[in-house]
């Protein structure tokens, strides 16, 4: 009746291994009170698991066809905490589904050209979640959990909101149709955040500038991105203990912490 097949245009890679279902509710850590929003539900499989772990379930899901077959198999099995939206995730207004005080969990199967814009949406949201379990590519999993001197724009951006950790690879054959690439299940904790939104943005323009140009020293590119005098640059990073020659990729969330607040006073 629904003759639903995978779309290349949505990024859709159903997930087959029953087993990876099972490790992914793990990874979430669900407790019976937990409310879960599940991003990408697919043919629903993932989703009865997480109805049978948690509270409530709020599955997103963009493709009519998908969501009306997936709100078949919910009333079939009688998953009367189960809710599905028909909705793009990166419009999705997760406080019209949630009580005022209540967090939320996401777990995701997300396609992977929606990742970056994704993790900004959620990650710097009004209501973030308490933690996320996702399926990524597998390059870029290992790319948010880096530490120094492999560190990228990613990497910082996602680590100053949370604390990752790859739970486990998963090859491509688990899933239909085979992509072209592996992936892995990671799961970021979100931090306690006290910070402002000003200081969110003075920290992540000079993040920016940092990185600006891959094969320049950090000095340089801080000084011509932010406008800062060579003298007062070369200063602050002299005042954390790095190299004079010290690029972005090797600087922790830490060095950044430090490094933010010695020059944020220079940044208008």
């Amino acid at each position: 009746m629904f003759e639903i097949k995978p779309a290349r245009s949505k990024g859709q890679n159903f997930l087959i291994n029953e087993k990876i279902y099972d490790d992914i509710v793990r990874a979430a850590g669900l407790l019976p009170s937990d409310t879960v929003l599940e991003v990408g539900p697919g043919l629903g499989f993932l989703t009865a698991r997480l109805a049978k772990a948690a509270k409530k379930v709020i599955a997103v899901e963009l493709d009519d066809k998908l969501a009306a077959y997936l709100q078949m198999a919910v009333d079939a099995q009688d998953l009367e905490n189960v809710k599905i939206v028909g909705e793009d995730i990166l419009r999705f207004n997760p406080t019209i589904y949630l009580d005022k005080d209540e967090s939320y969990k996401v777990v995701a199967n997300l396609p992977y050209n929606i990742t970056s814009i994704f993790l900004r949406t959620f990650l710097s949201g009004v209501r973030p979640p308490s933690s996320l379990v996702l399926m990524l590519q597998k390059e870029v999993a290992q790319r948010i959990v880096a530490a120094p001197p492999d560190m990228s724009m990613l990497a910082v951006s996602v680590q100053y909101y949370a604390e990752p950790q790859i739970i486990r690879e998963v090859k491509a054959g688990n899933f239909w149709p085979e992509p072209e690439v592996d992936s892995a299940i990671i799961r970021l904790t979100m931090r306690e955040m006290d910070k402002t939104s000003r200081d969110d943005k003075i920290f992540f323009r000079i993040v920016r500038s940092g990185f600006s140009a891959k094969r320049k020293m950090l000095k340089n590119n801080l000084s011509h991105g932010l406008k800062i005098g060579a003298t007062d640059v070369a200063a602050a990073i002299a005042a954390q203990g790095l190299d004079p020659k010290v690029r972005a990729e090797e600087l922790s969330l830490e060095n950044w912490r430090k490094l933010v607040a010695a020059l944020s006073d220079f940044v208008v």
